[in-house]
Formats: structure tokens, C-alpha cells, sequence
């Protein structure tokens, strides 16, 4: 028994027809391949009908994209301390190089290297026995001379009364007189003498000529100094207050003396500024000193002026000869202007910020840069308070489509690198999940 089956498959608004001949003998052996044939043109009609629905979806949001989103802050005047960092170097406000002025053996040392010492405290002995003999025959001559000043005075005395009765002659007594005169003079003499070798006796014993801190010692016992030269013992410095020594460029310091007498800023601290110091691990140290003076001549190999300024000390952390930076605040200004220093272009050509017009129109507006303080730059010119700043969102600039201004917050870096690779991590599997959905409507028709 024969008979005829047509199969019409429909793809793509097209007919195929498909004829099979059945008979008794042959259906079984072609009845799994009709049956997978029939299945596969099923399935091509469906998805060609389900491209056909996706293609007359219209397009989400029909219009324009909406403006994009950019962080802004709102320009406001405050009263700004203007800070300057300088490189500078500590130096002791006081510094003491002690001598041997007697000559001799050293004898002992009588302090410990490193700590502090008061002024007149002892710190070396000298081998004295030689100035003390001296200091005796001084003494031994002073006695002589007030023995003969004795003698002499008495004996002016006598000639006086009988000059007055013409018993001696005149030049008698002005002998006598001068004899006096000179014996006198020999007194003072060696009073004169007696008080140097007293003087030679006492630097035997060698003290601190001022407070301070000291170093190690540059002789030891057995020593022989004074000897022909003035032999150095030891250094004691003064650190509690120390000094901090820096400079600062003639250009700096000219414009900000014109910006004070135009009025724009006015001198920070009266007679003085403000000084603060960061050390070399960063950090700021706890009390903060004043400027001393500044220098009235002008290196000539730099051009820069050296200014002083003395910082408190109590701990003694600051040691002479550290390299520190100086945060010096010279002025300040009254109605002054920051934004953020990745909001400023900086070119050869003048500094420039991105000002956002209240329709959201975005335009370059050229400013004039003054200090940083505190990681942001002062605005000196060329902006106004109340109008917005750019400062994020500049790759989403689009020539000249307006944008959204919302207020910027600046962000820590570990949350933005969190935040970007989260988004980054996210949007391949939100892609994956979005192809995968068709092919899971597809299998379920």
C-alpha cells in the first residue's frame, strides 16, 4: 500500500514543500527521519516569527539621551590663610664651643656625652698645679707690695709736720711723697697679677659657657691641650627654642608684598606669620613657631631671600641639621575663591575652568591661579560666587549638549577602585544573563 504525505515548512515568509511516500514496507524504516524533519521546520518557523515581533519593538526612549550627569561645586567666598611650603633646616638657637684656654693634661671628664648641662656646670679639669704656683707668687708679691706702701706712707707722714717747722727740706718730702706713689702703684700691680693667675687657675677647670644639650667629647683624659693653640673640648647647643632656616624666591616675595598694599590680602599675624613645620615622615609637628625676620640681601647664585622663624622644642625632637618643609602663612585673604586642583587646566597659555551655565551649557572660562592651600587652588581672578565649576565628569562632555550639574563629592580611592570594579565585574555577567533569557524563550516555545 502506497500513499502520499506532504509536508509544507514554512522560513521566512517562504514555503518549502516536502513529499514523502508511505507504504507499508518502507514507513518504518523512514518514520524517525519524517518525524525529526517535521520537528526541525517547526522550530525555524517559530524563531523566524519571533525575529519578526523583535524587529517591530520600536527603540526604548524613541528621542534624544538624556544630558549627562557631571559633579560641580558652587564658587563661594571665605577667608583663606595664604600658606606657602618652603624646604628649610633646622639649626640650635645657640651654639657653644668649649676650649681649653690653660694648657695642661686633661685630667677628667665630668659629664656624659649627649646630655643636657647648665651653664657654669664643670665638664673638664685641666692639670693646675702650675697655675697655682703662679697664683702664690702672685700673692707673694702683692704681700710685698703693700709692705713697702706701708712703709712709704708712714714715712710721708713723719716728713709732713716737720716740712712745716723747716725741719727737712722740701725735696725731702717730695720724696717721700713719690716713694709713697710708687708703692701704691706696685699694690695695684700686683693686684693685677694676682687676679690673672687666678684667672689662668680657674680655666683648669673647664665649664659650659652656656645651657644646652652637648655632644661627645673631642679629647680624652691623658690629653694634651692649650698647648701652643686653643684646643676644641666639646660642642654644646641650645635647641629648646631651635631655629628653622629657609628661602623663599624674590618673585614670591614681590608679588605678595604688591597684593598687601593693594588691599587684596592683608598681613597674616600683625608683625608676624604663622609657621608650621612638616617633617620628613610627613607628619606636622605639634607647636607652631613664628617668623623671626627676613633677610635684607638677595643671594646671588639663587636669587632667594633666607628667612628665619624659631619653633618651642621642650621634648627635643627637632635636632639641628633636619631637613623640614616650612608651612609658611604670610597672608590672608578675606574674599577668596578655591576649587579643587583637578578642576583647573594649567597650560602655557593661562589656567582655564569649566563653568556650567544655569541652562547646563558648558563653557572654558580662563582664571587666575594664586596659592594651593590645602590640596585646592586659590582663585584670584576670573570667577564669581554662586557659579558652578566643573570638576568630574569631563569624558562625558559631548560638544555642545547640555549637561546635568549635581553636586560633586570627592570620592577615597579605595572606594572609587571598589566601586569601578564592581561595575566593571557586573556588567559581563548582566550582558551574559540578557543573551542568555532569549535563548531560554526560544527553547521554552
Amino acid at each position: 500500500m502506497l500513499a502520499s504525505i506532504k509536508v509544507s515548512a514554512r522560513s521566512s515568509g517562504s514555503h518549502v514543500p516536502v513529499s514523502f511516500v508511505h507504504s507499508s514496507n518502507l514507513w518504518g524504516r523512514w518514520r524517525p527521519a519524517c518525524i525529526a524533519l517535521v520537528s526541525v521546520s517547526a522550530a525555524v518557523a517559530v524563531l523566524a516569527a519571533c525575529g519578526q515581533k523583535t524587529e517591530q519593538v520600536p527603540a526604548a526612549g524613541g528621542g534624544a539621551p538624556p544630558p549627562a550627569e557631571v559633579g560641580v561645586i558652587t564658587a563661594s567666598t571665605q577667608s583663606i590663610g595664604l600658606a606657602t611650603e618652603l624646604p628649610g633646616r633646622l639649626e640650635a638657637s645657640r651654639v657653644a664651643q668649649v676650649r681649653a684656654r690653660a694648657a695642661g693634661i686633661v685630667l677628667k671628664r665630668l659629664f656624659v656625652e649627649g646630655s643636657d648641662v647648665k651653664a657654669g656646670q664643670p665638664l673638664f679639669t685641666i692639670d693646675s698645679a702650675p697655675y697655682q704656683a703662679a697664683s702664690a707668687s702672685a700673692q707673694a708679691v702683692l704681700a710685698r707690695a703693700q709692705a713697702n706702701l706701708t712703709q712709704a706712707a708712714a714715712q710721708a707722714e713723719r716728713f709732713k709736720p716737720l716740712l712745716e717747722a723747716n725741719a727737712i727740706s722740701k725735696q725731702d718730702y717730695i720724696n717721700a711723697v713719690a716713694a709713697q706713689k710708687q708703692a701704691e702703684a706696685d699694690v695695684a700691680s700686683g693686684k693685677a697679677s694676682l687676679q690673672t693667675a687666678q684667672i689662668n687657675l680657674g680655666y683648669a677647670s673647664v665649664t659650659s659657657p652656656i645651657s644646652g644639650r652637648i655632644g661627645r667629647a673631642l679629647v680624652t683624659e691623658g690629653a694634651l691641650v692649650g698647648q701652643g693653640d686653643v684646643t676644641q673640648l666639646a660642642v654644646v647647643q641650645q635647641i629648646n627654642p631651635i631655629y628653622v632656616n629657609f628661602t623663599q624666591s624674590t618673585t614670591d616675595v614681590l608679588r605678595l608684598r604688591k597684593q598687601l598694599a593693594s588691599g587684596k590680602f592683608k598681613r597674616s599675624g600683625g608683625d608676624g606669620a604663622s609657621v608650621s613645620v612638616i617633617l620628613e615622615d610627613g607628619s606636622v609637628y605639634d607647636h607652631p613657631g613664628k617668623l623671626l625676620f627676613s633677610d635684607l640681601t638677595v643671594d646671588q647664585t639663587s636669587g632667594q631671600i633666607t628667612l628665619r622663624a624659631e619653633l618651642p622644642n621642650p621634648t627635643g625632637l627637632l635636632l639641628p641639621g633636619m631637613y623640614v618643609r616650612v608651612k609658611l602663612e604670610q597672608a590672608q585673604a578675606d574674599a577668596g575663591i578655591v576649587v579643587p586642583q583637578q578642576a583647573v587646566t594649567r597650560g602655557s597659555t593661562g589656567d582655564t575652568v569649566m563653568v556650567v551655565a544655569p541652562d547646563g551649557k558648558v563653557a572654558p572660562r580662563p582664571v587666575k591661579i594664586g596659592a594651593s592651600v590645602n590640596g585646592q587652588w586659590v582663585v584670584l581672578d576670573g570667577l564669581k560666587a554662586g557659579e558652578q565649576v566643573m570638576v568630574d565628569g569631563f569624558q562625558k562632555l559631548r560638544g555642545n549638549a547640555p549637561v546635568k550639574a549635581v553636586p560633586w563629592q570627592p570620592v577615597a580611592s579605595g572606594a572609587s577602585s571598589g566601586a569601578s570594579s564592581g561595575a566593571s565585574a557586573g556588567a559581563p555577567a548582566g550582558a551574559a544573563s540578557a543573551a542568555s533569557a532569549p535563548a531560554s524563550a526560544a527553547s521554552a516555545k
